[in-house]
């Protein structure tokens, strides 16, 4: 099975029009209610045949940022479908990858449940555990631009809902770069690591990262790889169309490296959950935190910290080969249903009309950027995500998170690589050179 591969660029220039209208979105529903734009059918069918039951699995535990869009989102859906009992389960991120995808293997997912775009999904539709939702996107593509499909469509055929999308910030306490001389975030690299140099010397950690959670590092890691050999060549590698044998990989890899042995990052982090190293990066421990924009709405409810935090892109390291607006991220964030759902219709309705209910709920706390078209009054977005709709609009391309662009097992093998170069066992020339010989 062939996905479909999503053309960065074009993406670009639709968020770009998607993001500049999102204030000025025709009204269809309040900014606190769940009432939608259209007048989508939903799963009205379930009130007609009786009283059922779906259940769904996610990740929006108690201490993740989409937590209240999502309380929000079934709170509504539960009020407007009481035929439907609605009955979820919120797993740790790391945990959840193993969990869904033994539950996948064993033909056991509930009938609903969240997974992220692309191989990921892919490798479940591929084995036929995934229900296809052509026939219900017909009620809601006026809503949700096909464009937005492009990463849970597999064969031409359309698997995934998705609810909003994200890219890869990098975040700064403006109040410990003020104590070192700046009011902005440096914009060059030598600037970058001037001003990290400068913070070292004041005796203020620069990064943090959550070695526990490899995914974290990647969020480093990758937007080093991509700012110095470039989107595409970042794109291609993963695509499994180009090999890891590329030397301005390796570099990268050394230039990461480079951060790290050079003291710039929390040598306690490669212990910590990323809860762990955000909540240090909010206490002031951190200058700079290198993670997805989806913790702006967690910035923005901190009274105290929200006033200290900018959010800006990560510097040019290779300007022949990469260049501003490259960034890593993109539409991620899918509800998809089990194959095996004996209600897989109504449940696929009911994901449609939930996971617009979620990005609508989770844009106006600023837990990421729309997928659906906004709608209701958006004006009080707070001010770090309509940040980062500004550099998603002049945005050039985006390359999904490597751990969920690569199938499974290419994946798994990728973050083990990714684990050893952070606690610096490995070199860029050792990284490129395994992954080329382990990832086919």
């Amino acid at each position: 099975m062939k996905m479909k591969r999503l053309v960065s660029s074009v993406l670009a220039g639709l968020l770009a029009v998607t993001m500049i209208g999102c204030t000025n979105a025709p009204a269809g529903g309040s900014a606190s209610s769940g009432s939608s734009s259209g007048s989508s059918s939903a799963p009205t069918t379930a009130a007609e045949s009786g009283k059922i039951t779906l259940n769904m699995w996610c990740i929006a535990t108690e201490s993740d940022s989409n937590r209240k869009s999502y309380e929000k989102a079934i709170a509504d859906m539960e009020a407007k479908y009481p035929d439907i009992t609605f009955n979820w389960e919120a797993i740790e991120n790391q945990s959840y990858k193993t969990k869904i995808k033994a539950a996948v293997s064993a033909n056991e997912t509930p009938d609903i449940f969240f997974t992220w775009s692309c191989a990921f999904l892919g490798d479940f539709v591929e084995a036929g555990k995934v229900y296809c939702l052509d026939e219900a996107y017909e009620k809601y593509k006026d809503e949700l631009p096909e464009k937005m499909l492009a990463n849970t469509t597999y064969d031409g055929k359309h698997y995934g809902v998705p609810t909003t999308m994200n890219i890869v910030g990098l975040f700064a306490n403006m109040e410990l770069l003020g104590e070192v001389g700046y009011d902005e975030i440096p914009g060059t690299y030598d600037e970058f690591i001037e001003c990290c140099d400068k913070l070292k010397e004041k005796g203020i950690i620069p990064f943090g990262c959550a070695g526990k959670e490899t995914w974290c590092v990647t969020e480093y890691l990758e937007s080093v790889i991509e700012k110095s050999a470039g989107a595409d060549t970042l794109n291609s590698i993963f695509a499994g169309e180009a090999s890891w044998n590329n030397q301005d990989v390796a570099d990268a890899v050394d230039t990461f490296q480079s951060l790290v042995n050079n003291g710039y990052f929390d040598p306690s982090g490669i212990g910590l959950t990323n809860d762990e190293v955000k909540n240090n990066f909010m206490a002031g421990k951190y200058a700079f935190y290198m993670n997805g924009t989806w913790n702006c709405a967690d910035f923005a409810a901190n009274e105290e910290f929200f006033p200290k935090v900018k959010v800006g892109e990560f510097p040019v390291i290779n300007a022949d080969k990469a260049k501003l607006g490259q960034l890593i991220g993109g539409p991620s964030d899918t509800l998809a249903v089990s194959a095996s759902s004996p209600n897989a219709a109504v449940a696929a309705d009911y994901a449609f009309e939930l996971g617009k209910l979620i990005c609508h709920y989770g844009y106006l706390d600023g837990c990421g950027l729309p997928a659906w078209t906004p709608y209701g009054d958006t004006s009080n977005v707070n001010g770090l995500t309509q940040t980062v709709a500004g550099i998603v609009a002049d945005s050039d391309t985006m390359v999904l998170f490597g751990d969920t662009a690569m199938a499974a097992d290419s994946a798994a093998t990728y973050l083990s690589y990714v684990d050893q170069v952070y606690g610096c066992l490995l070199d860029g020339q050792q990284f490129i050179d395994g992954l080329a010989k382990d990832i086919k």
